[in-house]
């Protein structure tokens, strides 16, 4: 493994645009459906989210979280997506700004809600990709 994010992976980041968060508390799961960018060279997602929502809720408790983002589609030869592990925090000081002008950049409505940025740092991506092979994996860790 190597600490190079593979170009398919990043590809892959670059051309979607919405991912799913999972959370746990207490022995209870949750997942949400949000909005993100990424930043490419902080290998950061980022997204916007009220404090008072389930996931956030959750995630100040427990800042561990899992992820994905998957392209859709019922041929088999054509599944491609990322499963990601990392530690979501609070957009603040420099980091705020570099999100929010990528964010903004990529969803100008977002200025219209005023809701904070969080930023999932991410430790791991395994990425499915059926275009290379049936079942296909590649894996990037962050050591």
């Amino acid at each position: 493994m190597s600490n190079i994010i593979e170009k398919r992976m990043v590809d892959f980041f670059k051309a979607h645009h919405v991912l799913t968060l999972a959370t746990c508390t207490n022995s209870e799961p949750y997942c949400a459906n949000c909005f993100y960018t990424y930043i490419e060279n902080n290998n950061y997602l980022v997204f916007s989210s009220d404090e008072d929502t389930k996931h956030i809720t959750d995630v100040l408790k427990n800042n561990l979280v899992a992820a994905s983002v998957v392209l859709e589609t019922k041929t088999i030869g054509k599944i491609q997506g990322l499963q990601i592990k990392g530690k979501l925090i609070e957009a603040k000081d420099n980091e705020l700004k570099l999100a929010n002008k990528a964010y903004l950049a990529q969803f100008p409505f977002a200025i219209l809600k005023s809701t904070k940025l969080w930023i999932l740092k991410i430790s791991y991506i395994k990425m499915t990709d059926n275009r290379l092979g049936f079942g296909k994996k590649l894996i990037w860790e962050n050591k």
